[in-house]
């Protein structure tokens, strides 16, 4: 007779290692788990395999066969139907609640679905174990702020009045794009300077001209002809001076007051003083374009590990508001002078702000690397489930296998929990929502006791 499968349609669990001793406890806090023994208080059932609470949950059941269409719930543990069964899966063969939660789970027991979609229809998701190079180096306190040399103010080229607003508040511009067309009686007068200087030139070069043909016949003097050009070059350079202006101002081809304001760089818009018909002089500051894609952050060296730190050492950099995530970095600059009152000197680390999640002014706590540290494997505390012989997690070997590995594991931080063992390794894929699911389907009453029999 075929084993009842409790959770997961058609999943077999194989216990094939002998049932190992039960590990004395840690000293060490023990890592955050699920509680696989609550139960769902509204509904009367195991959490866990909740139905009414775990919506995805029905297709598995009704895939199985194991439907009470009635009252919405598995039919082998309906609370309404077998309340004797006290909404937890049974065993089909004996009618016996499945095994206790603290009852040991051998090292390698597989759980096994006969086809892919089991796992997708449970909600079994999987990440692979990573390691963070996160263990020592110098703890400090940081800042995260603009990158100075991607970060610009634009200020009003002329006196003038804003005639146009070409982006507002946020807005992503490229290199060139016109932020603002501004009224300025300074680009006016200067368009009239440089038409009358064009005229000076025109007059200046046709004497230049004739007095060197007439120096040829002998009619005039060398004298006559350098002051012809020395008029002709200062008209020259005025009209230079003019154009140059008028370009770095933005002053809009043609005639006319009109000048554009410009991004210097691709970016984004986090300022914009300026409102249509406001006066404004040069010494505004009208817009800051922003370059997020890099951010620095400032980290505050206590006066006595100075002497430890230096350019080039490799920086993690964790956010408060990020606690899940790390940003990596090198130092580039560190101050010359401790502040007087902090006791602190600044080292400057440039992070890559993918998704531009850094913000400036956020607070953030660096870890400095001083060359001792080594990688930690870490596995996060979804992953994480307690047997009363230790912690365990499911390890992903194919698209319907997965296999129970027994870890040794450090204290929760931040979430993820060192792996102190060889149990599993990098790359490893391992199960975390929904795992408790696959632990639920190794609690047998023959687990431990060689392989199981399929019948």
């Amino acid at each position: 007779m075929v084993r009842y499968l409790a959770i997961v349609l058609a999943i077999v669990v194989l216990a094939c290692k002998s049932e190992a001793p039960d590990e004395a406890p840690s000293s060490k806090p023990a890592p955050a788990a699920v509680d696989e023994t609550t139960m769902c208080k509204e509904h009367g059932v195991l959490e866990s395999v909740c139905t009414k609470c775990n919506p995805a949950l029905i297709a598995v059941f009704k895939a199985k066969g194991d439907w009470c269409e009635q009252h919405g719930f598995p039919e082998s543990f309906c609370p309404i139907c077998h309340p004797e069964r006290g909404g937890r899966p049974q065993n089909a063969q004996t009618g016996k609640p499945a095994a206790a939660p603290g009852k040991p789970i051998a090292d390698g027991t597989k759980v096994r679905f006969k086809n892919e979609d089991i796992g997708k229809l449970a909600g079994i998701k999987t990440q692979k174990i990573e390691a963070r190079l996160d263990a020592g180096g110098l703890l400090a306190n940081a800042k995260i702020a603009y990158d100075a040399t991607r970060h610009a103010r634009v200020n009003a080229r002329a006196a003038g009045v804003v005639r146009e607003l070409k982006v507002d508040l946020g807005a992503r511009v490229k290199k060139g794009d016109v932020l603002a067309v501004l009224d300025s009686a300074q680009v006016g007068a200067e368009r009239s300077l440089l038409a009358g200087v064009a005229s000076r030139i025109d007059t200046a070069k046709k004497n230049y001209d004739r007095l060197m043909a007439l120096e040829k016949d002998g009619i005039t003097t060398r004298k006559d002809v350098l002051e012809a050009k020395r008029e002709l070059d200062e008209a020259t350079a005025e009209r230079a001076a003019l154009s140059s202006s008028l370009t770095v101002s933005g002053a809009q081809s043609g005639g006319g007051v009109a000048y554009s304001l410009k991004a210097p760089f691709d970016g984004t818009v986090t300022r914009r003083n300026a409102t249509i018909g406001e006066n404004v002089d040069s010494e505004e500051v009208l817009f800051e374009v922003v370059d997020l894609s890099r951010v620095w952050a400032d980290i505050d060296v206590p006066e006595s590990d100075l002497v430890r730190v230096s350019t080039g050492r490799r920086v993690f950099v964790q956010v408060d508001v990020l606690p899940s995530r790390q940003f990596e970095g090198k130092i580039e600059y560190i101050a010359a002078e401790i502040d007087p009152k902090t006791r602190t000197a600044t080292a400057r680390v440039a992070l890559d702000n993918a998704g531009e999640v850094l913000k400036a002014n956020m607070f953030a706590q660096a870890r400095i690397l001083l060359g001792d540290e080594k990688p930690r494997v870490v596995v996060p505390s979804a992953a994480i489930q307690r047997a009363s012989n230790g912690s365990l997690v499911f390890v992903k070997k194919s698209e319907t296998e997965y296999e129970a590995r027994r870890v040794k594991l450090g204290p929760l931080e931040d979430g993820f929990a060192e792996v102190l063992d060889a149990s599993i390794a990098v790359g490893d894929e391992i199960a975390t929502e929904g795992s408790f699911l696959l632990k639920t389907e190794t609690l047998k009453d023959s687990i431990g006791a060689g392989c199981c029999a399929d019948d």
